[in-house]
């Protein structure tokens, strides 16, 4: 862990990333790809630490207020969000400032800003998202083994539901020949249903690989699953994406269950929902 100073924080479409790098250590992590052009390990987590003062800036001057999102590069909950808060801290002024909230994370460490996020969505509104990949507690370990089990993670979306925050899970990456079964699915979606989640972002049932993400991977194929390298790289070769021979029939699956239980299940539809604030809380005052 270290710090380092931004020049800017918020992008164009109002996404923040306030750490750059991971320790989650997740196997298949696209953020490690080389066209993000690291320049230091990217387990060593770089801490923004003037992102608070950008982020108030920014705050500041918007004309309208918006969904503020964080998560998408770079989990605003991992180990080094314990010591630096830059994620509480942000919370803080979106309170302050009168903002909504979306947050993408796979840790348990978001339920400490609870009491954050339950102000934020009395007068606005948060979302919490959460990715699910895998079901097996065991199987999870090794493909995200830095962050708690998809079982703790379905307890944070029950405890979400519980304080009247909605939540969203992102069930991506869903890896060939490892979890892309009909019993993974079902599994997920069977804790979705009981959480109640508001939406579901899955684009297909696969994974993207390119230069730099592909290199890891592999590596943690050879040490936990001999042979099923050798599979990918007979059947995908060097594809950036990389779909499972099941994709159709089991997105067909996610569909109908999504479907059955008034779940969002359209990527787009998802998206809007996360970026839409209702519209007593658009305009900003200007007194």
């Amino acid at each position: 862990m270290h710090t380092e100073y931004a020049k800017t924080i918020l992008s164009a479409e109002n996404g923040m990333n306030l750490y750059r790098g991971c320790t989650h250590g997740c196997i298949y992590c696209d953020s490690r790809s080389e066209c993000y052009q690291f320049t230091h390990d990217f387990a060593d987590t770089a801490c923004k630490e003037n992102a608070p003062e950008l982020l108030e800036q920014a705050l500041r001057s918007k004309r309208r207020r918006c969904m503020i999102g964080t998560g998408s590069m770079s989990d605003p909950y991992q180990p080094a969000e314990q010591e630096r808060r830059l994620t509480r801290r942000a919370l803080e002024l979106i309170l302050q400032y009168g903002f909504g909230a979306a947050v993408l994370t796979k840790s348990d460490l978001v339920l400490r800003d609870l009491d954050l996020l339950e102000q934020i969505n009395r007068e606005q509104k948060a979302v919490v998202q959460m990715t699910l990949t895998t079901f097996d507690e065991s199987l999870c370990r090794i493909l995200e083994p830095g962050v708690c089990t998809t079982a703790r993670r379905f307890e944070v979306l029950q405890t979400m539901q519980a304080h009247g925050i909605p939540t969203v899970v992102w069930l991506t990456p869903v890896l060939p020949f490892l979890n892309d079964t009909e019993e993974n699915l079902r599994g997920i979606l069977q804790y979705c249903i009981e959480a109640g989640v508001k939406g579901i972002v899955c684009f297909d049932m696969g994974v993207t690989l390119r230069a730099g993400s592909r290199e890891y991977f592999y590596a943690a194929l050879d040490r936990h699953f001999p042979g099923i390298r050798q599979r990918y790289e007979q059947k995908y070769g060097e594809a950036y994406i990389v779909n499972s021979p099941r994709n159709a029939e089991l997105m067909r699956l996610f569909h109908g269950i999504c479907e059955e239980h008034g779940i969002l299940h359209r990527p787009e539809a998802v998206f809007a929902y996360l970026k839409e604030l209702p519209p007593a809380f658009e305009q900003l005052s200007l007194f």
